[in-house]
């Protein structure tokens, strides 16, 4: 069950905005709601840290952070453990023979990425391998065209410095990985390994079925709404920050025949 789910329950209506993680969009968002005087706001900030929200607050909208933690519990959050998630991702690599792993995601300033490449960095030091072990390939965003260039920078790279594998920050990076994988004729996983994050639709239905980190989606949202709920209707409400745990799925995109 969604939080879309949880306010049809209530009979409460639901309403989307994308500001694609530009914080000027977003402050503009949040402004026209507050302006609406919505019960409540679900949000996955551009920055968990920005002093917009500690503002909404204190204006009295209730407001549940999605998909991101603060540094402090002022607020309400839902978030996977992401480093957790990196660290799993390296370590089946590591598993399956591999020495150098190349980290594909990007800006750096985003903090899932951050922590995702902070625990692919914890397997390496886990396992007694160096931090050098992993390559980050920072790419300019999460998107499958990213995912492209990071191949063809990957397939410009020296036969002794290319890294046989790759754990990218997102699914879409990792498909289009793939895609120029395919391209240039390098075969995966023999050639490169590639592991994604997030386990969307369209990894399990790839030409080469993508290994991925599953975060529970559908969990996720219903703990979202219904903190923002009881947040919104209960005097005595507490914030809570619910951290769920991430599960590698493994496919063919990493297991060898």
């Amino acid at each position: 069950m969604t939080n879309s789910d949880v306010a049809e329950e209530f009979n409460l209506s639901l309403f989307l905005c994308n500001s694609d993680k530009r914080a000027e969009r977003e402050l503009a968002y949040l402004t026209r709601l507050q302006q609406q005087r919505v019960q409540g706001i679900l949000i996955t900030p551009a920055s968990p840290e920005d002093a917009s929200l500690d503002e909404i607050v204190s204006r009295g909208t209730p407001l549940v952070i999605v998909d991101r933690r603060r540094a402090q519990d002022t607020h309400c959050s839902v978030s996977v453990d992401d480093e957790l998630g990196g660290r799993i991702a390296v370590e089946h690599l590591f598993d399956a023979g591999h020495e150098r792993i190349a980290f594909i995601g990007g800006p750096a300033r985003l903090g899932q990425v951050r922590d995702r490449h902070q625990g692919a960095l914890a397997a390496a030091a886990a396992s007694g391998r160096s931090a050098s072990s992993v390559v980050w390939i920072e790419t300019a965003n999460l998107t499958v065209g990213d995912g492209r260039n990071a191949g063809e920078r990957l397939a410009g790279l020296p036969s002794s410095r290319r890294p046989t594998a790759a754990f990218c920050a997102n699914d879409l990076v990792a498909l289009g990985l793939l895609q120029k994988c395919v391209a240039l004729g390098l075969k995966v996983p023999e050639d490169l390994a590639i592991v994604g994050y997030d386990d969307i639709e369209f990894a399990s239905a790839a030409a080469i079925p993508l290994t991925s980190v599953r975060q529970p989606r559908r969990q996720l949202g219903r703990a979202a709404a219904e903190l923002l709920l009881d947040e919104s209707t209960n005097p005595d409400h507490w914030h809570q920050q619910v951290l769920f745990t991430p599960e590698l799925v493994a496919r063919a995109s990493s297991l060898r025949s």
